[in-house]
C-alpha cells in the first residue's frame, strides 16, 4: 500500500469512528470477543464467523484493542466501530434470530486488567479461546514480531533468554497505572502467553465459566466444521453448511532445534497438565 493510500484510508477511518462516537447509543453492543490467544488462529476464527450471515464484524479491522489499548477513549469510542442496530434487527427477519457482533483483539486475555475491564462494560458477553502448542505458539510469535519490527533480536532462542528481564515488573506498573502500555508485555513476552492455564482461570474468576469457549486449534485446522459448529451453539447462532474455511495470518519459518524443543516441551508441561485438568481434554499437542 503506497502511503497515499495509507493516508486516505486513515482519513476515512477517524472520519467513520467520529460518526460512529455520536451515534453510540444506537449502535451494536459486542455479544461476543475473540480474546486470545495470539498466534492460535484467532484471524482464521474471526474471517470465518463474519461470513455467517447471523455475525456483523466491526468497520475496517477485526480487533478494535479498545480493553487493552485504548481504554481511555470511552466506551462511546468502542461501540462506534460496530454495526446499528437496526442491522442487527434486519438479521432476525432473516434468519430468525438477532444480529450478533464483536471483535478479535488477542491481547486482552494476558492483558492484566483487560479481563475486569471487559467484565465491567460488557457484562453479558461471550469469550472465545483458542489454544495451540505453546511451544510452536512461541516459536510462531517471535517470527511474527520480529517481521512486524517488535522484536530486535533474530535469535529466537536469545529472545526467550531476555524474556524475564524485559516482562520483570511490567505487569504491576500496568496495575498500578492503568495508562501505562508495556511494550515488552505486548511483544516479547513468548513463554508467558503460553501459559494458558493462568490466563483462563483468571478470567473463569471474572467472568465465569459458562461464558468461556475454549478451542482446540490444531483440532480446529484439521477438521473445522465440528469445531466451528460448537462455536456457533456456544453463540446461539444457527449452525450454517455454506461456511469456507481457511487457514489466515501465516508465516514460515525454519524448524526449530530438537534440544531447545524438548526444553521449551519440559517447560510447558506442568501448565499443560493444570490445562487438561481444568479443560477436561488433553490438549491436542500432548496427545
Amino acid at each position: 500500500m503506497t502511503v497515499a493510500k495509507e493516508q486516505a484510508l486513515r482519513a476515512v477511518r477517524t472520519v467513520s469512528r467520529t460518526v460512529g462516537r455520536l451515534t453510540a447509543g444506537s449502535r451494536m453492543t459486542p455479544g461476543f470477543l475473540i480474546v486470545g490467544a495470539q498466534r492460535c488462529g484467532t484471524t482464521s476464527l474471526f474471517k470465518t464467523l463474519s461470513q455467517h450471515p447471523g455475525v456483523l464484524p466491526p468497520a475496517y479491522h477485526k480487533g478494535v484493542h479498545y480493553f487493552d489499548m485504548d481504554y481511555q477513549r470511552g466506551m462511546s469510542w468502542y461501540l462506534g466501530h460496530f454495526p446499528t442496530t437496526a442491522k442487527g434487527e434486519a438479521v432476525r427477519e432473516q434468519l430468525g434470530v438477532r444480529g450478533i457482533t464483536g471483535e478479535s483483539s488477542p491481547f486482552y486475555m494476558f492483558h492484566p486488567l483487560a479481563g475486569q475491564r471487559i467484565t465491567e462494560d460488557l457484562p453479558g458477553v461471550k469469550l472465545l479461546v483458542l489454544l495451540r502448542d505453546p511451544v510452536e505458539r512461541a516459536y510462531s510469535a517471535h517470527s511474527h514480531e520480529l517481521a512486524r519490527g517488535y522484536e530486535t533480536e533474530s535469535s529466537f532462542e536469545r529472545a526467550l533468554e531476555l524474556e524475564g528481564e524485559r516482562t520483570a515488573g511490567e505487569r504491576e506498573r500496568m496495575t498500578a497505572d492503568p495508562t501505562y502500555l508495556s511494550y515488552h508485555l505486548q511483544h516479547n513476552a513468548y513463554l508467558a502467553r503460553g501459559r494458558y492455564i493462568e490466563q483462563l482461570e483468571r478470567l473463569e474468576t471474572l467472568v465465569g465459566r459458562e461464558r468461556l469457549h475454549v478451542i482446540d486449534s490444531d483440532d480446529f485446522f484439521a477438521d473445522p466444521r465440528p469445531a466451528f459448529d460448537a462455536v456457533c451453539d456456544f453463540l446461539e447462532l444457527p449452525r450454517r453448511a455454506d461456511i469456507a474455511f481457511g487457514k489466515h495470518n501465516s508465516r514460515s519459518r525454519s524448524p526449530m532445534s530438537a534440544e531447545l524443543r524438548a526444553r521449551l516441551e519440559e517447560h510447558f508441561a506442568p501448565y499443560d497438565e493444570r490445562l487438561a485438568t481444568w479443560w477436561g481434554r488433553v490438549p491436542s499437542w500432548r496427545r
